[in-house]
C-alpha cells in the first residue's frame, strides 16, 4: 500500500474543516493542551516529598500518621 499524495492530504484536510470547523479545532487543541500541562503539573506534584508542616490541623496530621502506619 502506498503512501497518500498531496492531493489526498489536502482533500482530507478540507473534509475535516468543513466537519468541525476552524474553530471547533483550535479549541479541541486548546483543551489537549492544557491537559498535557494538568498532566505535567501533577507528575511535577508526585516527585515533591509530602512533609508535614506544625501550623496543620491537627486531624490532618493524625491521619497522615495513622496512613503511613
Amino acid at each position: 500500500m502506498h503512501a497518500p499524495g498531496i492531493w489526498g492530504i489536502i482533500i482530507v484536510a478540507v473534509v475535516v474543516i468543513l466537519l468541525f470547523g476552524r474553530g471547533k479545532i483550535s479549541s479541541m487543541m486548546g483543551e489537549v493542551a492544557s491537559g498535557i500541562k494538568a498532566f505535567q503539573k501533577g507528575l511535577k506534584d508526585e516527585d515533591k516529598p509530602q512533609r508535614l508542616d506544625a501550623s496543620a490541623p491537627v486531624e490532618a496530621r493524625e491521619a497522615e500518621k495513622s496512613k503511613d502506619a
